[in-house]
Parts: C-alpha cells; sequence; structure tokens
C-alpha cells in the first residue's frame, strides 16, 4: 500500500483514542451474564438470516495486483468503479466483473468516486459503433495528461482496448485523492480528462447530474471548503483558482471569471466548519447534501429551478448539528459520514413490517414545520416529490426527507420557500456506521463496525518502523434494523473479510443497487431491459452462461487484449464473442424481477448481500432439522428444492453463520438459484429432483416425528408426504409394530401406487380390523377397492369369527342386538362380491333383509330367477305389514318400483313371465290390487330396471346415447304392450280402478279387450269420454253425439267429434239438438267453418231466439270463408297450371316417333342364346330379334317397336310371347284383312280396331326384356 499522507495519519490516532474513549465510555455494550451469553448464542443460531451472502473477491483478481487495496467504491447500473490506494480506477462491469477500463488517476489514495449521469442510462443493444470506434480512437491518439494514465496500472503492457460506445458507457468518472487532485474521465473518451489540483487532500467530490452540458462538480477535503468547478478544458491539467490570489494569477480580466485559458472557474459556496467528508447529488440534481465536522448540511443548487427563482441556486435550506454528546466533540472529525439517497421506486417490499409514517423528529436547528397546505392535493403533491436522504455518522444515523418548498409564513409571508427538510428519525446505534441504505420501506441496512472490547486486544505484530495500527479490530457486521422500533430485526450477520484485525470504521463501504423496476411505457424500453441479459439481476436465470463459460472473468492473472475486449461491457450479449461457448439466450420475463443486490467492500475483499431466495430458505430449514416446514414450502413452491445437480444436504449455506468463522459461499454458488435455465439434465428433471426432495424431507419429518411419539401427526403426515409402495409398506410396518394402527390406517392410499403397495398390507390391518372393530371393518371395505388386496383371506377370517360363536344373530354389543353381527355379515357380503361370488352375497343380504343391494344385485346379476317361486313376498321386501294396510298409493308404488321393474324386465327376457305374476299375485291379493296394477303399467309404459321411465332418460349427457336410449324405449314400451294385450280385460280393470287417464290409452292403443266389458266397466263408473270413444268405436255415432251434448255440455268437442266422423247425418243430428241451445248455435257459427252450409245453419236458427255474441260468430264466420275461397281459389290455379304443364309433356312423348335402322342381309345369321340367368345378349341394329333377319324397305311384314329399341316383325312377335301351340292365329288375319290405310284412311274406326288389336298383341311388353328380368 502505498504511503499515506500526514493528515490521514493524524486522523487514524485521533481513531484510535476515539476507540479507546468508546470502550470506556458509556457507548460500550454493557456486561452480561454468561450463561444468558451462550443462551443467546443458541437462539442466534436458529434465527434464519435476512440476507444471504457471497464473496466475490476471487473474481477480483486484478484489483489487489502489485499488493493494491481499495479505498473507494461504488456501483451504478451495470458497472461496479472503485479506486485504490496506488490512485487506480478499475470500472468492471456486472455481473460478470469484467474489466471495462483501468487507469492511473491519482499518485495516492483514492477518497471518492462520483459519476454523471447518476443513475447511468440503461444499456442498449446498439452495438454497430465499436468498428467505428477502433478506428476513430487509432486515427486521433489521446493528449498526455500528467498523472493520467489510461492504461493499465503497470506502465508495461499491451494497448487496452477501447471502450465501446452504448449507452450505458457514456458516462464521466469523478475521483478524489489525498494527493489533492480531482480526475474527471470519460468512460469511452480517451482524450475527454479534467485534472484539477486543490493543493489540500481531497475528501469528497461530486458529478453535476448534468455534467456532459454543464461541466461542473463539486468537492470538498481538509481545507474545509465546499468548491463548486464550472468549466474546464479536456486533456488539460490546471489549479484552483479559488482562494485570495486567484484574479492576480489569473490572465486578464477573463481569467479573473474562469475564463481565461479555459481554466475553469472555482467558487467557494461553503466554509469555515473544518473538514468535509461527504458530498452527495441527490437523485433529482435539484439538492446537495454535504458533512463536515459541525452537521450535515443541505442545499439548493442551479438545476431545475423556475424562472423566476433563479436566486435559490446554491442557497443553504438545512443545517442538522451532530449529537450533544461528548464523544461527538473529539470524533466528528475522524468518523467518516455515509450519505445517500434513495431510491424508493427500488426498495424491497415490506413483509413482516411496515413503514413508521408518524413520530417525526425535529432538530433544534431543523426548521419548524410549515403551516398546513391550502388542501390535502397539494401536500399529496409535495410527499410524492419528496426526496429521501439517509446519513449514517459515528453511531447516529438520520432519515431526512427534502420536500419542495412552497409559500413561507410569519415574516416571510408571501416570498417562496426554497425546500423544506422533515427529520423523520435519528438512530443511536451501538458501533460506528461504515455504511448505510434503506433495504425496505421499514427496514434499513447497516454496515457496522463493531468498537473492540479492551479484553479482546491482542498483542501488536506490526514492525517498529513505519505507522502503527491496530491489530485488534472485530470482524464487520451486516445489521437489518426496523425503524419503527429502532431495533434489530434479526441477529447481525457477521462477515469474513480478510485482515479485518488491522482495518478500521473508514476502510469499509457499502452500495446498493436498487430492485430492477420492469415497466411497459414502450418497446425501447423493454428491449433494453431484455438486453441487459448479462445484468446483476439476471445471475439467477443465466449462472452457466455467466461463470461457466470460456469468457469468464479469470480470478488471477492478466488481461490479455483478446479478453478484455470481450469484457468491454456485459450488454453485447447479443453477438457472441468468436471462440467463445457463451451461448446467449433470451432473457427469461422471470430474470427482471431480481431485487435489491448489497455490496461491501474492504481493502481486500468483496460481498454480495441480496435477499435469500426460496432455495435457500429451503436449505436453511431442512439443515436446522425443521423438516415440516421444508416440506410445506417445497409443496407450495417447487422451485424452491433448486437444481437437481445441487446439494441440498450435505452443502454449507452461502447464508453466514452466526459464528466467528462464517465465510461465504462462492460466486457461482450464490447465482446459482431457483430461477436458472441452463439446459443441464438437472433443469430437465427438475420436478423428478422435486419430487425425490420432496420424499426425502418427508421420510425425515415421519422419522422425527415417530422418535418423538407423536403418532397422529405423524400418521397425517404419512397420508401427505409418502407416494410410492415402498415408503408405504415400511412405514405400515413401523406403526403396526408399534400397535398404532388407528393411527395410520386412516391414511393408507386407496388408489393404486407405482411401485403398487403389497396386498398383504391391507390384509394386515383388515385381519386387525377383524378381531377388534368391525365398524372400521365396514369402513375400510368401503373405502379401499377390492383390487387392493386380496378377499380370500379376509374371508377366511371373518369365517372364522363367526364360527367362534361369540358374535351372532342374538349377541347385543353396546346394547345393540346383533350389531356386530349385521357388520359382519355385511362385510362378508362385500367380500363374496370382490371374490365374484354374488349368489353367495345374495344370500347375506337376504338374511340382512337389505332390499337395496339384494334388488341391485338381483337386477346386475340377473338373479330374480332364485325369487320367482315367492313373487308377492318379493314385490314387498320393502313393504311392512302395517304399510300395506294403511299406506297411500304412492307410498305403495315408491316401495315397490324396484321390484315391479326387475319383473317387468325379466317378462321382456321370458324368465318370468306375466301369467306367472298375475297368478301369484291373484292368488295372494285377489283382483284388482295395486301391486298387479303397478307391474300392468310398468309393462304399458316400458317401464324396465335397465332403461327406466322416459323423464330420467332427458339427464343423458351425450346425445347419441339419449337417442339410443330413446329408441330402446320405445321398443322396451312397444313390447310391453303387447303382453299386456295378452291379458287385456283384466288390464283394463286393472286400469279402471287406479289410472283413469291410462284407461283412454289403452281403450284407443289396444284391440284386444272386449268392447261390450269396457263399455259395462266405464257405464258403471260414469266415464263419459271413454264411454264416448267405445260408443263411436262400435259405430254407435248417433249415441256418442248424445252423451258429448247432453252429459258433457261441450260444443267443441261435439264439433271435433261430427268432423272426425265426417257423417252428413251425424251434421243433421247436431244441428237439431242444437237448436235450442243458444251457446251450442253460437260454437256452430264460431267453429264449424266449412263443413256445413252455414246458409244452412242460419236458417234453421229458431225466429226470435236470443243468441248473445252473434254478430261477432257471424263476423268470424264470414272471414273463414273468405280466407277459404281464396286459398281454393289458389290450390285451384296451381293445380290446373301442374295438370296443363303434365299434359303437354304427355302430348310431347306421344307425338315422338321411334328410331330403327335397317340393316343389311347377313347370309349366316347367327343364333342368339341366352345364358341362364343371365341379361339377353346385345342385338345386332337393323335386325328382328326373333327371325335374326334384317329389316328390308320392301319388308311386306308388319314391324313392332317397343321403347327398348328392340323392334319385331309381327310374326316373330307372336312366337315369341306365345308358347308354341298357344299363338292366336286370328289375330295376324284379322290385322292383314284390316285395310286401314286404304282409301278410307281418313275414317277413324279402321285405326281404332288397329290399335285395339295391336295393344293386345304389346301387352305382355318386350319378349326379350321379360326374359331377362324373368
Amino acid at each position: 500500500m502505498a504511503p499515506e499522507a500526514a493528515d490521514i495519519e493524524q486522523e487514524d490516532d485521533l481513531e484510535d483514542k476515539a476507540t479507546l474513549k468508546e470502550r470506556n465510555g458509556s457507548m460500550g455494550p454493557a456486561q452480561e451474564d454468561p450463561v444468558s451469553e451462550t443462551t443467546e448464542e443458541e437462539d442466534d443460531e436458529d434465527e434464519e438470516p435476512r440476507l444471504k451472502y457471497v464473496s466475490l473477491t476471487r473474481h477480483l483478481g486484478p484489483l489487489y495486483r502489485n499488493g493494491d487495496a481499495t479505498s473507494a467504491f461504488m456501483v451504478a447500473g451495470d458497472k461496479m468503479i472503485t479506486g485504490t490506494h496506488n490512485g487506480n480506477i478499475h470500472v468492471l462491469s456486472l455481473p460478470s466483473l469484467k474489466s471495462i477500463k483501468v487507469y492511473h488517476a491519482h499518485s495516492a489514495s483514492v477518497t471518492a468516486l462520483s459519476i454523471s449521469p447518476f443513475p447511468p442510462p440503461l444499456p442498449t443493444p446498439r452495438t454497430e459503433t465499436k468498428g467505428r470506434l477502433v478506428s476513430t480512437q487509432q486515427s486521433s491518439p489521446a493528449p498526455s495528461i500528467s498523472g493520467v494514465n489510461h492504461g493499465s496500472p503497470a506502465a508495461r503492457g499491451p494497448k487496452p482496448p477501447p471502450v465501446p460506445l452504448t449507452a450505458s458507457n457514456f458516462i464521466h468518472i469523478a475521483t478524489s485523492s489525498i494527493d489533492g487532485n480531482v480526475c474527471v474521465a470519460s468512460l469511452t473518451d480517451p482524450r475527454d480528462v479534467m485534472l484539477r489540483n486543490f493543493g489540500r487532500p481531497v475528501q469528497a467530490v461530486a458529478l453535476s447530474p448534468d455534467f456532459k452540458n454543464d461541466h461542473s462538480f463539486l468537492s470538498g477535503g481538509l481545507a474545509g471548503n465546499l468548491i463548486l468547478t464550472v468549466g474546464g478544458r479536456s486533456g488539460t491539467t490546471s489549479t484552483s483558482n479559488a482562494g485570495a490570489g486567484a484574479a492576480a494569477t489569473a490572465s486578464g480580466w477573463l481569467g479573473a471569471i474562469g475564463l481565461g485559458s479555459n481554466t475553469g472557474k472555482d467558487t467557494i459556496l461553503h466554509s469555515g466548519e473544518g473538514a468535509i467528508r461527504t458530498i452527495r447529488w441527490s437523485l433529482s440534481g435539484k439538492y446537495v447534501v454535504w458533512v463536515n465536522e459541525k452537521g450535515i448540511k443541505l442545499m439548493r443548487t442551479n438545476l431545475h429551478l423556475d424562472h423566476d427563482n433563479p436566486e435559490h441556486a446554491w442557497k443553504r435550506i438545512n443545517h442538522i448539528d451532530y449529537p450533544d454528546r461528548a464523544v461527538w466533540e473529539d470524533m466528528a472529525a475522524v468518523w467518516k459520514p455515509r450519505a445517500k439517497w434513495i431510491d424508493e421506486s427500488g426498495l424491497e417490499a415490506d413483509q413482516l413490517h411496515t413503514s413508521q409514517n408518524n413520530g417525526v423528529q425535529d432538530n433544534d436547528n431543523t426548521e419548524a414545520s410549515a403551516t398546513p397546505a391550502t388542501s390535502l392535493s397539494q401536500s399529496a403533491t409535495r410527499r410524492k416529490q419528496s426526496e429521501k436522504l439517509i446519513v449514517g455518522w459515528g453511531d447516529t444515523i438520520w432519515v431526512i426527507n427534502v420536500l419542495p418548498g412552497g409559500s413561507a409564513s410569519g415574516k416571510e409571508r408571501g416570498s417562496r420557500k426554497i425546500a423544506h427538510v422533515e427529520l423523520v428519525t435519528i438512530l443511536r446505534t451501538d458501533c460506528i456506521v461504515s455504511g448505510v441504505s434503506l433495504y425496505t420501506p421499514s427496514l434499513l441496512v447497516v454496515l457496522a463496525y463493531v468498537t473492540p472490547e479492551e479484553n479482546s486486544s491482542t498483542p501488536q505484530t506490526t514492525p517498529t518502523r513505519g505507522r502503527h495500527r491496530r491489530q485488534n479490530a472485530q470482524q464487520p457486521e451486516i445489521r437489518i434494523i426496523d425503524l419503527s422500533t429502532q431495533e434489530e430485526v434479526s441477529v447481525a450477520d457477521t462477515l469474513n473479510v480478510s485482515r479485518y484485525q488491522s482495518l478500521s470504521a473508514t476502510d469499509y463501504h457499502l452500495d446498493v443497487l436498487p430492485k430492477m423496476q420492469i415497466t411497459q411505457k414502450s418497446a425501447a424500453q423493454k428491449g433494453a431491459l431484455e438486453i441487459i441479459g448479462g445484468g446483476i439481476w439476471d445471475v439467477g436465470m443465466y449462472p452457466a452462461r455467466l461463470f461457466s463459460s470460456a469468457a469468464s472473468v479469470q480470478s488471477n492473472g492478466s488481461h490479455s487484449a483478446e479478453s478484455s475486449s470481450r469484457a468491454a461491457s456485459d450488454l453485447n450479449v447479443a453477438s457472441p464473442v468468436p471462440g467463445s461457448n457463451n451461448n446467449t439466450t433470451t432473457v427469461h420475463p422471470s430474470a427482471l424481477t431480481h431485487g435489491m443486490k448489497i455490496f461491501i467492500h474492504s481493502p481486500y475483499d468483496c460481498v454480495l448481500a441480496t435477499k435469500p431466495t426460496l432455495a435457500d430458505h429451503f436449505n436453511w430449514l431442512d439443515s436446522h432439522a425443521m423438516y415440516e416446514e421444508a416440506w410445506n414450502l417445497l409443496d407450495q413452491h417447487p422451485e424452491a428444492a433448486g437444481d437437481s445437480s445441487e446439494t441440498s444436504t450435505d452443502s454449507t449455506p452461502s447464508t453466514p453463520t452466526r459464528t466467528s468463522t462464517r465465510g461465504q459461499g462462492t460466486l457461482s454458488d450464490f447465482f446459482a438459484d431457483d430461477g436458472s435455465q441452463t439446459q443441464s439434465s438437472g433443469q430437465r428433471n427438475m420436478y423428478t429432483h422435486v419430487e425425490k426432495e420432496k420424499r426425502r424431507v418427508g421420510e425425515q419429518w415421519i422419522q422425527q416425528l415417530t422418535k418423538h411419539k407423536e403418532w397422529s401427526k405423524a400418521g397425517a403426515t404419512c397420508g401427505k408426504v409418502l407416494t410410492t409402495g415402498d415408503s408405504w409398506e415400511h412405514w405400515v410396518w413401523v406403526f403396526a409394530q408399534a400397535d398404532k394402527f388407528e393411527e395410520i390406517t386412516p391414511y393408507i392410499p386407496n388408489t393404486q401406487l407405482e411401485p403398487p403397495l403389497p396386498s398383504i398390507v391391507y390384509e394386515l390391518v383388515l385381519g386387525h380390523y377383524v378381531a377388534t372393530d368391525r365398524a372400521k371393518l365396514k369402513e375400510l371395505l368401503e373405502r379401499w377397492p377390492p383390487d387392493l388386496f386380496d378377499a380370500a383371506p379376509v374371508i377366511e377370517a371373518i369365517q372364522a369369527r363367526l364360527k367362534a360363536g361369540d358374535i351372532s344373530e342374538t349377541s347385543t354389543e353396546d346394547g345393540e342386538v346383533s350389531r356386530d353381527w349385521r357388520l359382519l355379515m355385511e362385510c362378508l357380503a362385500k367380500l363374496y362380491l370382490a371374490d365374484n361370488r354374488p349368489a353367495k352375497a345374495l344370500q347375506c343380504y337376504i338374511r340382512l333383509q337389505d332390499a337395496d343391494i339384494a334388488m341391485k344385485l338381483i337386477s346386475e346379476f340377473h338373479l330374480v330367477e332364485a325369487v320367482s317361486d315367492d313373487i308377492p313376498n318379493f314385490i314387498l321386501l320393502r313393504i311392512s305389514k302395517e304399510q300395506q294396510r294403511s299406506a297411500p298409493m304412492a307410498e305403495l308404488e315408491a316401495a315397490s318400483r324396484e321390484p315391479i321393474r326387475l319383473l317387468v324386465a325379466e317378462a321382456h327376457y321370458g324368465i318370468v313371465r306375466p301369467e306367472a305374476v298375475i297368478e301369484q299375485l291373484d292368488a295372494r291379493f285377489g283382483i284388482p290390487n295395486p301391486y298387479l296394477f303397478f307391474y300392468f303399467r310398468a309393462l304399458w309404459e316400458g317401464q324396465t330396471a335397465s332403461t327406466g321411465p322416459s323423464e330420467e332418460l332427458s339427464t343423458e349427457d351425450k346425445h347419441g346415447a339419449r337417442k339410443q336410449s330413446l329408441i330402446d324405449e320405445r321398443l322396451v314400451a312397444t313390447e310391453g304392450k303387447a303382453l299386456v294385450s295378452d291379458h287385456a280385460d283384466t288390464a283394463l280393470a286393472l286400469f279402471a280402478e287406479y289410472d283413469r287417464p291410462l284407461l283412454m290409452n289403452f281403450l284407443k292403443v289396444s284391440q284386444s279387450y272386449t268392447l261390450d266389458l269396457a263399455s259395462k266397466i266405464c257405464k258403471q263408473r260414469k266415464y263419459i269420454p271413454e264411454l264416448v270413444y267405445l260408443l263411436s268405436k262400435e259405430g254407435r255415432m248417433t249415441e256418442a253425439l248424445r252423451l258429448i251434448i247432453d252429459e258433457i255440455g261441450d260444443v267443441s268437442q261435439a264439433i271435433s267429434f261430427a268432423k272426425e266422423q265426417d257423417d252428413q247425418s251425424l251434421w243433421d243430428d247436431l244441428l237439431g239438438y242444437s237448436m235450442n241451445k243458444p251457446p251450442f248455435i253460437r260454437g256452430l257459427l264460431e267453429e264449424v267453418g266449412t263443413s256445413i252450409d252455414p246458409v244452412r245453419l242460419i236458417r234453421r236458427i229458431p225466429q226470435g231466439l236470443e243468441i248473445k255474441g252473434l254478430k261477432g260468430s257471424l263476423i268470424r264466420m264470414i272471414r273463414e270463408y273468405e280466407i277459404q275461397h281464396s286459398i281454393s281459389e289458389g290450390a285451384a290455379r296451381v293445380f290446373r297450371g301442374e295438370v296443363a304443364a303434365a299434359m303437354a309433356e304427355k302430348s310431347r312423348g306421344l307425338s315422338k316417333g321411334i328410331k330403327f335402322e335397317i340393316g343389311e342381309v347377313h347370309k349366316n345369321p347367327v343364333a342368339i342364346h341366352n345364358p341362364p340367368g343371365g341379361r339377353p345378349p346385345k342385338i345386332q341394329k337393323g335386325s328382328c330379334p326373333g327371325c335374326k333377319k334384317a329389316f328390308l324397305p320392301e319388308d311386306p311384314e308388319l314391324l313392332i317397336s317397343f321403347p327398348c329399341q328392340h323392334v319385331f316383325h309381327l310374326p316373330c312377335l307372336l312366337s315369341l310371347s306365345n308358347p308354341e301351340g298357344t299363338e292366336p292365329e286370328d289375330i295376324p288375319s284379322s290385322l292383314r284383312d284390316l285395310d286401314w290405310q286404304s282409301e278410307y284412311d281418313r275414317n277413324i274406326g279402321p285405326k281404332i280396331d288397329h290399335a285395339a288389336l295391336l295393344r293386345n298383341l304389346v301387352d305382355k311388353g318386350c319378349p326379350i326384356e321379360n326374359q331377362g328380368a324373368g
């Protein structure tokens, strides 16, 4: 390490004194009892860490080359920037930690870093300017600046590659040093460098957020001046012109205002309150905070000012004193303040803690709260525009809100305040704050430097020459503090860093990368987020790409030009590097949801802390034997199991332990989280790995419970976690050996496992309950499918139990007769069914008088034949004697429905014929009886046990099945009606007794009953509609009509009856019967229509008879006639048109001739023989099929032609059409004698006679076609 200046040595001496003072003062921790301390340590070991850590040190080998050590540190965007004690600046890309740029900026330790803009812009995929950048830089070499070397720290070595001109690389980096210089350098342009000397050690520097436009920055140091520097020329070294002699040294009046030779202008904004150790520009650029030996100062900058308030620029808005305690008088100048402006949108979400919205504390120097705003909306707007500042200094932390200014009150009423400072919390700690930030809105993360105890000091081991540094410092700690309670929410995590014994509080640094925010504002932003596949938020998704490829950063050795070129930026992931096996893939959307990253730096180490993943939580639970919580976590979040390549049981968690030997895991282990999407076998088998982990953890959970004798919970856990037959077999035997059947039985699987659970396991449990608990045995047989076990051994066990004699039909258990006997019989019946012995099962259910199951067995296995000899008792299986005496028909029907339908189904099969049912029921109950009626109705309607009533079929899900079911029902109903018709008179008496609507249906459908018997029954019961139907069926229409008019009095029915019969005499009778009944007359007028002549009806109405509604009836009748007349005319027109078209078609057909050809004379005509059973052979055109002779023009014979185009000589036709000996010889002579073509051919008579004779000849058709058809 390079020697430090005298000022720093003095600071270290003061710090040593302060440490000793703190150990003796009130700030040291209180002495505690050793026993309580041991108990607390044990509790600490059982508390899960809030953060997980990974060491990045081995990836930062070039940083510590030549014995160098870091002295300043920051992270922003996708970059990590560090300054060293040798004055080197390292710019690294995240997360690969590859070097982007290294340059030597100072001759002594770097004290502060700043970049502009902050935060830097997001990366973009534009890398096309890389070639243009190289050519530009090679043609235009950078000017040399004394003290600034843009190569590697070593003077020798290859020329470094250019930095790509990507959006995230267009930044300026400012560094300050105890050598008195401030260096401002562009990351991309080596010519854009400015070095400014202030003559005293500079402790803090802050670039303007708009540096590329205003070229301004703030700096301060041991001189105690807050200096604003504006301007300055790139590529030059200049001296600060702030001070009394600045104007004299300037060249001319331009130099007096800082423009001479473009050396820039320095303005002292504040001075006289001691050394300035920290300067921070706010995220919006509106405010700046700095800390000197007197306290915390806040100032309004010149950025984003309103046009009407330019005088607010560089006006101080608040001052907060350090705490009024004695130690601060000595240590305020020694302790290094840590200030950070918070991006509240990048914080982790609160889970168990809520933000503290009240409790605002004000210091004496803090401005009083302004008067209430004129409206709540204005107050809410100011709150949204506020900026949060966290300051950690010494042992105290301040949480400050800076709100936009409003209207002033009091003496300054009418003016506008610059800003309003709200002191939210002042938190005192028992450590020195080496870094602080907000972790969630309500939680602070603090890098704590713990002051050593007196008895923990170690002998000095440093040589006598040179500086003496302490050797008894303790390890730094990370603490998470709740702002609302001001207490730690968990025990501090101790960080194991190198050479911590010799480090002070100023040697440690903490910085954070805020949580990545996903927005959908524009496609350009989305593309930028996706291209940051190599960003820190992507480390959980692609660990192999980042740390296992050929382009990975080397922890030792120097960077070659090629590797440096590839490492210039992690943003070039879209273009694969030649020669690299690093395959880039599209970033998964979940990679954009990674949370906050906390970086902790010491001079020799770098540690990264993040919120633990589900996999970390699972590993911690597993390692602490919290198997229940671990299994539930895996069940809810399978990704918590991690990759199958990871070790879950033997690996050390990456989170540090609560002991003095805590360590960090490797960077690869840290980033290999459950979100990894590398194409490895572990990822492909992730769910297989998850299931294995669940089984492993689950069995450890069960073992833990059984060890503690928690058998009930262990049984329930078995049902939850065991998934294989082998594991179930093992644990069932464990429970059985401990006689804990009750605890495990409810959870034994009732489905087949893979591999299957041996049947002996189920048989073991069933056998146990045969002897001990018959109710439980029945429950298990109902729950367990019979294919899980062998029924024969259990049947033997039950039979042996019944034969023992202690359980019988007369035995009593718990005051209930035959309880266990009935349970065993029910179980035995179930087992018989499982063993495919339904007849045995039916015997058991008959003994139990269980009608439901007996009916089901009879129906399914067609066992009705077994009860066909006692049909009445079979029907009465559900009906008690009391019900037979007094139950209503509906109750009897419901109780006997199932056996009745079974009998109906067996009647269709021919097993139990209706004659047997009628005979037995008649002998038992006589006729009529309700059970025989139920039977006949079910037969008539087709209600069987298989089909059921038609209304139940409408619930079928599939259309095809429902359609087929309806068809089957109709067929069954048709067959049933035929069976009922064989006993029609019996059915007639039953339907008349019990179901009158069904009687009418039966009378209309059936033709088998006796009409006289039916008429007699209907007359006796006065069933007039049925009697009318029977009279009309016998042809006694007049009597039927008289019954309708006299008994029913329904004119509509009378008219309908007359229309159905279509008998004029019946209409006359209806008119005669109705003339003295005005309602009938009106009904006839309205409803008779055209069935009778309306004039005749009207003339028969007696004069003077009053008929209500006569006018309306007449109007309705006339309208009906008009409509009927219109319809008739239209139909007549259509009919006439169709007849005319048909006649025209027929006329055209009759007028067509029949074409046939005249052939040539064949010397040797070939005889034609028809093959047997085949069609006639093809006839040669122009020849007679009979004689085979060709037709000649002078042929004297009469030719007869058929539509089939066969043409015959008349004699040939006669010989073919009539068998030999039956030829009518008189017909040819008559045709010859009939001279129909003589001079009298104008007469129609001969033509008619000729046509008549020919019709008799051709009446049988063509003999050739007739022979082929036959």
